[in-house]
């Protein structure tokens, strides 16, 4: 986090936090990003073609004709001294070499989960795991795709007792930020409880 005091208008400025927005391909992370951010987002969508056939695989979200191929931009105030800069990610394996740069100096992710799809969970979950990355995970309620509870979501992704897992429509700007929130709340409760720990 980044945040200090400006010398040329004597005012505090806002505090910044980098998020990242993650998850399998096609599970929404380009919505969201949209969605929320206050700023026309940055978005580096290619048009699906036949060179991706037998590469990306297109099961459960066969109506998708785009894809993110480095990262999706977009910002958002919370309050009057927090800005949240969220980076979304590529969700395809052959676009993974980017996430370690867009990683760096990120407060936490949100990881998109697809219950069509929800497998594909798993390389986000298991990526910031390995990288003590604080992460929620938003299961994003598609029209059609059957609902399950949020315990039933946290056990088959195998997930730590202590990690969120919340309903979310990527679609929604208050959805969304409420997502945006819970991530923050998670994160400060684990620096806490590691604050005191380290006290102790």
């Amino acid at each position: 986090m980044t945040g200090g005091h400006s010398e040329r208008t004597g005012t505090l400025l806002p505090t910044a936090i980098k998020i990242l927005i993650a998850g399998g391909f096609g599970a929404g992370k380009t919505t969201l990003v949209g969605a929320v951010s206050e700023t026309r987002p940055l978005r580096t969508e290619e048009v699906l073609t036949e060179t991706g056939v037998g590469v990306d695989d297109l099961s459960g979200v066969e109506e998708k004709q785009t894809t993110t191929v480095a990262m999706d931009f977009g910002r958002i105030t919370i309050g009057d001294d927090l800005v949240l800069y969220l980076f979304g990610t590529p969700g395809q394996d052959r676009f993974w070499f980017i996430w370690d740069e867009l990683a760096l100096g990120a407060l936490g992710a949100v990881v998109l989960a697809d219950t069509r799809r929800l497998a594909d969970c798993f390389p986000s979950i298991d990526y910031f795991e390995e990288r003590g990355t604080p992460f929620v995970v938003a299961v994003n309620c598609f029209e059609g795709a059957k609902r399950y509870r949020l315990d039933e979501v946290q056990a088959a992704l195998n997930l730590d007792p202590g990690v969120p897992v919340v309903l979310c429509d990527a679609r929604e700007r208050e959805s969304a930020k409420e997502v945006l929130i819970r991530l923050l709340e998670h994160t400060m409760k684990l620096r806490e409880e590691r604050r005191r720990a380290t006290a102790g």
